[in-house]
């Protein structure tokens, strides 16, 4: 297994460690920082999020620089992605951070472009790389959740929602990325409809 589909593991390997986080009764104190109380036990969360997706950023660097892109990876980083992302964004909603409607339209999406991506490999045998609004609705994601266990650090002294903010542009992005991905490989469902 070469380094990026390492990292890729990785990641899915830090998912049941920050979902743990999240979801075990502790009580690590709280902080004070730059006008936002922060549980330590968010800060540790924040801490795993940000490393798993540095690690996506890193996986698919090396991969194209070092000619390392396997199939394995460009259908298993973007898993990773999803199931880190919708990880956080389903504790949002039991938090109360986020409406259900708003991950449930990012979940939806998540899942819809999964199942194209496994009619494209039957198709025609190749797997559906990301492209460029799916990588802007990742990063919009993934800086939207860090916020959001962040407690809005740095902004919260300001007032500034940074994190809804954020997952509304994230939103934006998953809906518009959704309707790309389906619009240039439309043809995959051409058979269905003769």
């Amino acid at each position: 297994m070469n380094l990026p589909n390492k990292l890729t593991v990785f990641r899915m390997i830090l998912i049941p460690v920050f979902m743990l986080v999240l979801a075990l009764p502790l009580d690590w104190g709280t902080l004070q920082v730059a006008g936002a109380v922060l549980p330590v036990t968010h800060l540790v969360a924040a801490i795993i999020f940000i490393v798993a997706s540095l690690t996506d950023l890193a996986d698919g660097k090396i991969a194209r620089k070092y000619k390392l892109v396997t199939n394995f990876g460009k259908f298993a980083d973007p898993l990773a992605d999803k199931l880190l992302v919708m990880t956080a964004l389903i504790f949002f909603v039991q938090f109360g951070w986020v409406p259900a409607w708003m991950v449930a339209i990012i979940v939806i999406r998540e899942l819809a472009i999964t199942g194209l991506r496994t009619l494209i490999v039957e198709n025609n045998g190749k797997v559906l790389a990301a492209a460029m609004p799916g990588k802007i609705k990742t990063a919009s994601q993934m800086v939207a959740i860090s916020f959001f266990l962040l407690h809005d650090i740095v902004f919260a002294m300001f007032n500034i929602p940074f994190a809804m903010i954020m997952i509304w542009i994230a939103l934006l992005a998953t809906i518009y990325s959704g309707i790309d991905y389906f619009y240039k490989n439309r043809d995959v469902f051409s058979d269905g409809f003769k």
